[in-house]
């Protein structure tokens, strides 16, 4: 996923100039290619997140394109403040990558793991949150990002969990994206980020006739589409590497409550904090998200529906 991020980023640069690079002092290798193709729209703004955020506005004010580059846990939760009222306030066209969703910096403890990003950035105004699951959704978030022309907020887990699709996907901001077909009727999951992989696991060994849908797309999303899928279903599973306050599993329950409602069950980090460090692998375990954990919670939910 980080690979193609950095391919997408110096060709959206290389075709305009106007477009720069803000980096916190981080992704020294990420970001060789763009250093060597397009040094003069490199700027690192050193460990300085809220400054880097008024730099963007400024530059963004002054015509240019700024993509802003930091850990999630820094961009954009030590920022919110500056999102809000320099960038998303006035609609500016500033584009904001929070690589590192999740526990995948899991030995650096919860100062560096981020499960609050999406509740963050969805109640700010005027600013889209996209969240791709594999290295074409990637690809395709960059793109529309870009041309969007105005807030967003890309979440990039660094942990690769494998493709979802087979190319990058066509569909128009706000869709989900079908990762596995199957008819209407008993379960669907809808996923986003590094869960989509794992939900597809689950559905393709033990609920075959089952749909997994991902949501590179967390706002604006397609109200009518998760509305019709709701509607078609007697079980929706939602998964995803953030908690369950605020996130993607919130956003489908609340369009469902009101259009078609179904019962939902939200697979994500409860209310609390990272009780150990450990490995990305453990702390999934710690936090119920590994694969086990999820299909116990499932067989549970679908004896008492």
């Amino acid at each position: 996923m980080r690979a193609a991020f950095s391919e997408a980023l110096v060709r959206i640069a290389k075709a305009d100039p106007h477009v720069l690079l803000l980096t916190g002092d981080h992704g020294y290798a990420l970001f060789d290619d763009f250093r060597r193709e397009c040094p003069a729209q490199y700027i690192n703004a050193g460990i300085a997140e809220q400054n880097m955020v008024g730099m963007a506005a400024g530059l963004a004010r002054a015509g240019f394109r700024p993509f802003v580059y930091g850990l999630s846990a820094f961009i954009p939760v030590r920022v919110v403040e500056q999102i809000k009222l320099d960038i998303a306030h006035d609609q500016l066209p500033v584009v904001l990558i929070g690589d590192g969703a999740g526990f995948v910096y899991s030995h650096l403890g919860t100062s560096h793991q981020s499960t609050e990003d999406i509740a963050c950035t969805r109640a700010i105004p005027d600013l889209s949150v996209y969240s791709p699951a594999d290295r074409f959704e990637v690809s395709a978030c960059m793109e529309r990002a870009y041309l969007a022309k105005a807030p967003v907020y890309l979440r990039m887990g660094k942990s690769d969990r494998g493709d979802v699709h087979a190319a990058v996907p066509q569909a128009k901001a706000g869709s989900l994206l079908q990762a596995k077909p199957g008819p209407a009727g008993e379960i669907a999951f809808i996923a986003t980020g590094s869960l989509v992989r794992t939900a597809m696991d689950i559905a393709n060994e033990s609920y075959p006739d089952a749909a997994v849908w991902s949501v590179p797309f967390i706002k604006p999303i397609d109200h009518k589409q998760v509305t019709a899928i709701c509607a078609q279903s007697r079980i929706v599973v939602v998964l995803e590497e953030h908690s369950v306050l605020g996130g993607l599993g919130s956003v489908i329950a609340e369009i469902a409550s009101e259009f078609a409602p179904v019962r939902i069950l939200r697979v994500g980090v409860q209310d609390r904090f990272s009780q150990h460090c450990g490995s990305y692998e453990y702390l999934l375990k710690e936090h119920g998200l590994d694969r086990p954990a999820i299909e116990a919670r499932m067989r549970d939910f679908i004896i008492t529906s």
